[in-house]
Order: C-alpha cells, then structure tokens, then sequence
C-alpha cells in the first residue's frame, strides 16, 4: 500500500520536491495528490481548506494523517538514510521547534519566494488510475 502526499500543485518549490520524490522513490512507496484536486482530496476525507495549513501525509496504516513539518520528518523517515538524518535532527536540542517555525515560513510565503505555476502538476504517479 502507498502512502499519499498532498502537495500544492501550483507552488514551484512543492512542485520541485515531489519531482524530486518521484525520481528518488519511482512510486514504490509514495503517491501524489495536488490540493487543487477536490474530487480525490474528497476520496481521503480532506477538506480544500485544511491543505491550507501544509502538506499531508497519509498512511494507510495510520488512522491519523500527518500534516507540514510532521509530514516532512515522516517522508524523510522513509529515505534511504532518512531515519538516520531525523534522529540526529531531533537529537539537537531546540533543532525542531526551529525546523517547525521554518517550515511554517515557507509554507506562508511560497508564492512570493518561489514563485507559482500557471497550471497544477500533475504527478507522475497519481492514487488512483485515471479514468479513460
């Protein structure tokens, strides 16, 4: 079973990140929602505006999901040297707080930063097979 990200589709520094995950990971554990995507955000019980507070992480084998920095460290944790990265990060102390604050930056002022795209990505490897 794959775990999915929602990402937002129009940010070019989110964009850049899960094409980065799709050539590290090449769908093995990860799928791609875009937020602007309601019809699958619906699918997964989240609402368009709860994509608002970061990216989300969901595990099928979690009944919660995991959302921003937290959705972050979880993807990591699942890199090659990924959970070796994120002990050492949470073995310093203050370290996380810092990276919580950081994220929630860049999550507030990705368009300004980054810029934005005219049209939303679509991943490489959506959730579901679209319908033809």
């Amino acid at each position: 079973m794959h775990s999915t990200i929602i990402y937002d589709g129009l940010c070019n520094l989110c964009v850049n990140l899960v094409q980065l995950l799709e050539r590290l990971d090449g769908g093995r554990q990860f799928r791609y929602v875009p937020m602007q995507d309601s019809e699958q955000l619906a699918h997964f019980g989240v609402a368009s505006g709860q994509c608002e507070q970061g990216m989300i992480l969901i595990d099928p084998t979690s009944p919660d999901w995991f959302q921003g920095s937290a959705a972050a460290e979880q993807i990591a944790r699942r890199l090659p040297a990924g959970e070796a990265f994120i002990a050492a990060y949470r073995a310093v102390p203050g370290l996380q707080d810092l990276g919580d604050n950081c994220y929630i930056q860049v999550r507030d002022n990705r368009y300004a930063w980054f810029g934005s795209r005219d049209q939303v990505y679509r991943s490489l490897y959506p959730p579901f097979a679209a319908a033809n």
